[in-house]
C-alpha cells in the first residue's frame, strides 16, 4: 500500500504558474504509474497528467499540454505537477493517485481513473480571473 498527500494547491492569479506536489509514504513511489486528477464543482473528475514508473513515459490532457509537466523523483518518493498560464478553468481540486500499470499499458488506461487504486486527499486550486 501507499499513502499519498499533496501540497502546494492555493489561490493564484489567471497566467500565474503553480507547482503541485505529492508525498508517498508506505511501499515505493518506483512500483507505481503516477498521475494528477481533478474536480471542478458539479464536475466528474478528470484526468490531468500521467507518468510511468521510472519517468520514460508521460501524458497529459489537451486542456492542459503545454501548460504542465509531471515529473517524479523515486528517491524522494514524490511527484510533482508544474502548471504555467493558469487559467480560471484549471479551478479544481487535484488529486495524486497511484496506480500498478504495466508499462506497455494505454495511453488510455494511463488516464482512466478506474485504473488507480490509491489516492490522495487532493488540494484546491483557485485561479482568479
Amino acid at each position: 500500500q501507499v499513502q499519498l498527500v499533496e501540497s502546494g494547491g492555493g489561490l493564484v492569479q489567471a497566467g500565474d504558474s503553480l507547482r503541485l506536489s505529492c508525498a508517498a509514504s508506505g511501499r515505493t513511489l518506483s512500483y507505481y504509474a503516477m498521475a494528477w486528477f481533478r474536480q471542478a464543482p458539479g464536475k466528474e473528475r478528470e484526468f490531468v497528467a500521467a507518468i510511468s514508473q521510472y519517468g520514460s513515459r508521460t501524458l497529459s490532457a489537451d486542456s492542459v499540454k503545454g501548460r504542465s509537466t509531471i515529473s517524479r523523483d523515486n528517491a524522494k518518493n514524490t511527484v510533482s505537477l508544474q502548471m504555467n498560464s493558469l487559467k480560471p478553468e484549471d479551478t479544481a481540486v487535484y488529486y495524486c493517485a497511484a496506480a500498478s500499470l504495466a508499462l506497455g499499458s494505454s495511453s488510455s488506461a494511463f488516464s482512466s481513473s478506474s485504473a488507480y487504486d490509491y489516492w490522495g486527499q487532493g488540494t484546491q486550486v483557485t485561479v482568479s480571473s
